[in-house]
């Protein structure tokens, strides 16, 4: 998808310029990370827990305490999961995934950061994506180890559950779908084919460390940065806002795009309230078109 034009509409009309233009030159200068986060899935139909979508749902996310700890749990855990993998697995990128991939392409990222499991990213043709809390895509078992595809699991669960059929009430984050307790009751959970262990995604549950190593990398991505733009993320969570924290303390410029405050606002060279979609696609055909002028050719097609 080339973005060459500004986006109409709401972000055209009433976005704050100055942050805009900051956020602009920010790209146009290269060597940008960003850190991405729920709120630039949301116009993908995916459910946040913090941003604007999210503030009317209540429901509380999976710990590893509680998926490793109880059989009960992880039969609950995977049932409603099995019916939300539908929802998570039929997302299509939308215009911001699409206007990264752009941005990347044009060689102004140095690397992608996202607290997402969803994959977008890279479905819109994104690379360098870290994928800092791992991905609704892959399965990990606790006992051997071995990483195996989500949508064979979900083959051997269809297998196993033949004559189950649920609805859900909502669609909660990372793919957990609300269900009766009855719906729960009768679900058969798959172990690993393997070694017959415990099956989980391979994503970081809520008290569940992200693995050291990619911890680090990280680290060292943002301190070679020119700029950390975060986008869609209230930053709330540690794991992210570190990263941020990081940034300003070395100096480099943190810009934010978000739909309401951020845990990070207080470190920004600007932020934007602002649509991600809208303002992501008005970005990307501002550098498209400036760059196009700056290489000493008329984005009109004359030459």
């Amino acid at each position: 998808m080339t973005l060459t034009d500004d986006a109409p509409g709401a972000v055209a009309r009433n976005r704050d310029d100055e942050s805009f233009g900051k956020l602009v030159e920010a790209f146009l200068g290269g060597g940008v990370v960003v850190l991405s986060g729920a709120g630039l899935s949301t116009e993908s139909g995916i459910p946040d827990y913090r941003g604007p979508s999210g503030r009317a749902r209540r429901a509380e996310p999976m710990t590893y305490q509680v998926f490793s700890g109880s059989a009960a749990a992880r039969q609950r855990y995977w049932a409603r999961s099995h019916l939300g993998w539908r929802h998570i697995t039929g997302a299509k990128p939308n215009a911001g995934h699409h206007a990264v991939a752009e941005l990347g392409r044009r060689g102004l990222l140095a690397g992608i950061i996202t607290q997402n499991v969803d994959g977008l990213h890279q479905a819109a043709g994104a690379r360098g994506v870290t994928e800092l809390h791992g991905s609704l895509h892959r399965v990990a078992c606790l006992g051997c180890g071995q990483r195996t595809s989500r949508r064979e699991l979900d083959r051997r669960l269809r297998l196993a559950n033949p004559s189950w059929a649920a609805d859900a009430a909502a669609i909660n984050p990372d793919g957990d779908a609300v269900l009766a307790d009855s719906a729960v009751a009768g679900f058969a959970v798959a172990d690993c084919a393997a070694c017959g262990g415990v099956l989980k995604p391979d994503v970081v549950f809520f008290g569940e460390n992200v693995p050291k190593q990619r911890v680090e990398d990280c680290y060292a991505l943002v301190s070679d940065a020119r700029a950390l733009v975060v986008l869609g993320s209230s930053l709330t969570v540690m794991s992210g806002c570190r990263y941020v924290r990081h940034a300003a303390k070395l100096g480099i410029p943190v810009l934010i795009v978000n739909q309401g405050a951020t845990r990070g606002d207080a470190h920004a060279a600007c932020t934007l309230d602002a649509p991600l979609g809208e303002t992501l696609r008005a970005v990307a055909g501002q550098v498209a078109r400036r760059g196009l002028v700056a290489g000493g050719l008329d984005p009109a097609g004359g030459g």
